[in-house]
């Protein structure tokens, strides 16, 4: 299960934070280190502040966009410690450490954060289908990127311990990330087709069923009957790239 969980940072700033990343991964039994954009990487910092997890981050990819990073992932999950005008599905560490080893037993699943100074922007916390929050002192709410890896990579690794004599119930197969991503593109497109949505005012409304399609996680049967819907509105015209 653990083998299954990538920690996706994205355009990380300051490679000490990368090596620190991989350090409380390697505490936790944590392989899978997924980068996006770094500012500097590969560099001899990173490797200092990673303590010996040398091999962690010469097998960590490098992406250029998050949806190549989270391509094949069923369940994502960002951090953010941000107030959005439409809302995700919230949870704490714990609860966000047993949903990944639940769903791990079946496929890919993602933790993903984001940029030291801004977190991740709202598009990228779109393709989330869950967020966490770390609790943190309201008088002093700033928290390190590897401190935050290395509080969530506890929890997983601690969820993974209470759960190893639990056998996993049945899960259903569901799209991939990158399956509902040509989903929301199809959505937008027959919206705007169809009359529905204008796409210069539209991003709220998109957000809201993003939100909605990620708490309904369809599965490809499922998916592929909502775009012959869509299709079907369309006058099934094919759709446009």
């Amino acid at each position: 299960m653990l083998n299954r969980v990538r920690i996706v940072l994205v355009e990380t700033s300051h490679p000490g934070n990368i090596g620190a990343a991989a350090r409380a991964m390697n505490n936790m039994c944590l392989e899978q280190l997924v980068l996006v954009s770094p500012k500097h990487f590969p560099s001899e910092e990173a490797t200092a502040r990673a303590s010996g997890a040398d091999d962690l981050l010469a097998r960590a990819p490098v992406c250029d966009s998050l949806d190549a990073a989270l391509k094949g992932c069923r369940l994502i999950i960002g951090t953010s410690a941000r107030e959005r005008t439409v809302s995700s599905p919230l949870l704490n560490p714990r609860a966000c450490a047993a949903k990944i080893i639940e769903e791990s037993a079946v496929g890919e699943v993602a933790l993903v954060f984001g940029r030291e100074s801004s977190g991740l922007t709202n598009e990228e916390l779109d393709r989330c289908n869950f967020l966490v929050q770390i609790p943190t002192n309201s008088a002093y709410s700033s928290l390190n990127l590897g401190a935050a890896v290395q509080v969530l990579s506890y929890e997983i690794y601690l969820a993974w311990l209470e759960g190893r004599e639990t056998a996993p119930g049945p899960l259903r197969e569901v799209a991939t990330a990158e399956m509902m991503e040509g989903f929301h593109g199809h959505l937008a497109q027959a919206l705007e087709d169809i009359g529905f949505a204008n796409p210069r005012q539209s991003d709220k409304l998109l957000r809201r069923l993003r939100s909605l399609f990620h708490r309904a996680r369809p599965d490809v049967d499922e998916l592929n009957i909502l775009r012959g819907i869509l299709s079907a509105a369309q006058g099934r015209k094919s759709m446009r790239r």
